[in-house]
């Protein structure tokens, strides 16, 4: 698959006149903040957007201006020209029901930076070594002369910000440094937008917290660091799929740990893996490939059938070999 231009896509934008914008199921901050920023940019240029996400808009990022406008389809279609999908690896994690919105799309344009992105639209960017689709939003919307509102820019910052691990994980460039020196350029309140990013949380997480730490399981002399979440746990603390976000980052930080593992059970039965790595010998991507999940050479995922004790046991044998022969 070759990548579409800047140029190519943003002709094909302004050639249409209304837009569906989805993310994947499970959104996080690069999934929602990139629909907002590319949106937004497009309603400022006269479009018609409308901003859908199969789960809705998680309440963590409900600060973000104009967020109020992401809505859970439920069963609709949509009469829109063109089908925008962001951040989200292959197309049936955008969910059936958002797919159906989408149906009646003549163009599909696919934008991300997963590196198992197969490329399934018509128009196609997908750049691996982008630490977040947020950036490659900003790239484009401003090689292109898109218009950069208030509502775009914090939306980037909150996207790269958020998927970066708050611009510390290794992916993260010069080129995203000077973005968000930009971004604080142009009227970006640094101080504010982290401490709503960051500094609040509702106490469920704390609990939530220490229930994943009295499940922490050290393996492989310290060097794989797993813990688990079944369902009647998340039902019991009334728990929404946000209050998670970011937790495997406390594992993953453990001196001596080179693999990261969250096992989650989800109320339809299927569990839910997380990976982290940080030895990029170490490619979870690979391991998420053979359970028909995907991501990046340091952090995928995976949505599989079985038990959370069987697909536990299948990850961590994969994961082990890879650890033995590094």
């Amino acid at each position: 698959m070759s990548n579409s231009t800047f140029s190519e896509i943003a002709q094909a934008l302004r050639e249409h006149a209304s837009f569906i914008i989805m993310s994947h199921v499970r959104p996080d901050g690069d999934a929602i903040g990139s629909q907002l920023a590319l949106g937004h940019a497009l309603e400022e240029m006269g479009k018609t957007v409308y901003y859908y996400n199969e789960d809705g808009l998680p309440e963590n990022l409900a600060f973000l201006p104009h967020s109020e406008r992401i809505t859970q389809p439920q069963g609709e279609v949509l009469d829109v020209d063109v089908a925008i999908a962001l951040d989200c690896a292959n197309k049936p994690r955008l969910g059936d029901n958002a797919l159906k919105a989408a149906s009646q799309a003549k163009l599909w344009i696919n934008m991300d930076h997963h590196k198992s992105n197969p490329g399934y639209g018509d128009l196609n960017y997908i750049d691996s070594g982008s630490p977040a689709t947020g950036q490659i939003l900003y790239d484009f919307i401003t090689a292109e002369g898109l218009p950069l509102s208030e509502v775009t820019r914090d939306a980037i910052y909150v996207a790269v910000s958020t998927d970066t691990g708050s611009f510390q994980y290794s992916g993260t460039t010069v080129a995203t440094y000077e973005m968000a020196a930009d971004l604080v350029r142009r009227g970006l309140n640094v101080g504010e937008i982290n401490a709503k990013t960051y500094d609040s949380h509702p106490y469920r997480r704390v609990e939530l917290t220490r229930r994943l730490l009295n499940t922490l399981v050290m393996a492989e002399d310290g060097r794989i660091a797993d813990w688990q979440l079944v369902y009647a746990t998340k039902e019991e603390l009334q728990l929404k799929p946000e209050d998670s976000e970011g937790l495997i980052d406390m594992i993953r930080a453990i001196e001596g740990v080179e693999v990261a593992v969250f096992f989650e059970e989800l109320k339809d039965g299927t569990i839910r893996v997380s990976m982290r790595s940080k030895n990029p010998s170490i490619d979870v991507c690979e391991v998420a490939k053979l359970f028909g999940g995907g991501g990046h050479t340091l952090a995928a995922g995976i949505r599989a059938e079985g038990t959370l004790d069987g697909i536990r046991d299948a990850v961590l044998a994969e994961l082990r070999k890879r650890v033995d022969a590094c």
